[in-house]
């Protein structure tokens, strides 16, 4: 008869499974099914939530938390027991019909963006994702009462366990701070450089192949996962399966390449979790601040290191014809030019900050309830001309409908970005400080700084606290001041 611990585990795998099966049809969903097929597949994917749902937050599963509580577990064991424990705590706080109706109505809000955003349709997307922002407060009024915290801080718990916002204003608060007057330095000492931009058109079957090609470079198993398109970068799957995607325009040559940069990280950390613990919690990402320190690794700390774009442009040369554009001053320059915009996903590593403060202070204050849905275009706008000089009036899809985190209810998730740029230069400080970081990637062999990942980060899963993790890995907690000296040294 297996003990309480076993009887956990084998839940726990077969939640894995079913994890597995809802990651692949989210993929489905946004990559490849037809538009008919959404109503259809959201109501599987609520089914599948609600059965997931179902098996975690059954009272046997608590009853075998207890009386594992007492058996004579191994460290790693224990951490895991840990994790569960965690896990059913998240999950028993909720209602399986709130659960059930968060799933449909995010499906049918995030599938409407595709097609609202493009045409601008501000107003037949608000009561979509009102509804979504009222299941989302739901959610976060059950869980701050049962944690005794405030209702974002419950929500962010969900994506960076340990943080808070009160721990986020600090961080945040020197950001902003510091960060307008770099922009401005920075933009005045590069407004003397002549610069070429590329010019177009970019042939999108090209820029997949030189696509591919850089994640060969970057370590990427293609025998456990592939490159597609969909209408926002986003890394899914699961680590023996991970779908990465992004998207063309062939207008732009360098938004979908390192858009792909980015998601490999993501996938390359997901590749390398512990296969040993495979289908447990302890073997899933510690938590959404690492991974995206890790795709921001890829795509900023080594992808925009003036050596690696070097390699960069080979590449993009085998597949496009040389123009001045390509040139290597000119393609390096490009890739370092700071440049307020209004997309996200397009943003340089210096103003991108600025886009996730103002993020965070409008989600922060729509699910306290100091704001409502209606509010979200005007202080948008007004965020956006205070943190980078620009206007977003009546522009809605580059403005507060260009993201897709919203439409799920992810409240909680955008603060985990700059979070992760700053762990992100923490590791790059320490590697730095181990080894020869420039000469190995003129090399064009990075195997010696993925090592260093996988041994410190990717293969930890969650075996260690995040504060725990860094402190291992860099010898400090997360210390801010590398995130900026970066950005001096890179820019100024």
């Amino acid at each position: 008869m297996p003990n309480a611990y076993q009887q956990l585990t084998h839940r726990f795998q077969r939640l894995s499974r079913f994890a597995h099966l809802g990651a692949i049809a989210g993929w489905d969903m946004q990559a490849m099914m037809p538009p008919k097929g959404a109503a259809a597949r959201s109501e599987a994917l609520a089914e599948l939530r609600v059965l997931r749902h179902q098996l975690l937050t059954e009272p046997v599963v608590g009853d075998w938390i207890a009386e594992a509580q007492t058996l004579p577990l191994s460290s790693s064991e224990q951490v895991n027991l840990h994790e569960i424990t965690r896990q059913y705590a998240l999950a028993t706080v909720l209602p399986g019909n709130l659960v059930e109706a968060q799933s449909l109505a995010g499906s049918r809000c995030e599938h409407a963006w595709r097609t609202l955003r493009a045409s601008n349709d501000w107003a037949s997307f608000e009561p979509l994702l009102k509804e979504v922002v009222s299941l989302a407060r739901e959610e976060a009024t059950l869980r701050a009462e049962a944690t005794g915290v405030s209702r974002y801080d419950a929500l962010l718990n969900l994506y960076e366990p340990g943080m808070s916002s009160a721990k986020l204003d600090t961080l945040f608060g020197s950001v902003k701070i510091w960060l307008p007057d770099l922009i401005q330095e920075i933009m005045a000492r590069q407004a003397s450089l002549p610069l070429v931009p590329p010019q177009g058109p970019f042939s999108t079957s090209l820029q997949r192949e030189t696509g591919l090609d850089v994640m060969k470079v970057l370590g990427f198993d293609f025998e456990a996962g592939r490159l597609d398109i969909s209408a926002h970068p986003f890394c899914g799957g699961v680590p023996d399966d991970v779908r990465i995607t992004t998207r063309y325009s062939e207008d732009d040559l360098f938004s979908a390449l390192f858009g792909v940069i980015h998601e490999t990280g993501h996938a390359r950390y997901e590749q390398n979790l512990p296969r040993e613990w495979r289908g447990q919690p302890v073997a899933e990402a510690r938590s959404m601040g690492i991974h995206e320190s890790q795709s921001l690794f890829f795509e900023m700390q080594v992808g925009r290191h003036p050596l690696f774009l070097k390699q960069l442009r080979t590449l993009v040369l085998q597949h496009f014809p040389q123009q001045p554009a390509l040139e290597e001053d000119n393609f390096i320059a490009w890739n370092h030019r700071v440049t307020p915009g209004l997309i996200r996903v397009d943003a340089d590593e210096v103003t991108y900050p600025a886009h996730v403060i103002l993020r965070y202070e409008i989600e922060r204050a729509l699910m306290e309830g100091n704001i409502e849905v209606g509010d979200i275009p005007d202080l948008w706008n007004e965020k956006m001309q205070a943190s980078l000089g620009l206007s977003t009036q009546n522009n809605y899809r580059d403005g507060c409908m260009q993201d897709i985190h919203w439409t799920d209810g992810s409240f909680g998730y955008f603060p985990t970005y700059t979070l992760g740029a700053m762990y992100a230069a923490q590791f790059m400080a320490t590697i730095r400080q181990k080894m020869d970081i420039d000469e190995i990637i003129r090399t064009g062999d990075l195997t010696p700084v993925f090592n260093w990942l996988n041994n410190n980060i990717w293969n930890k899963g969650c075996l260690l606290a995040t504060d725990e993790l860094v402190k291992q890995a860099t010898g400090e907690s997360l210390n801010p001041d590398h995130f900026r000296q970066h950005l001096i040294t890179r820019y100024l």
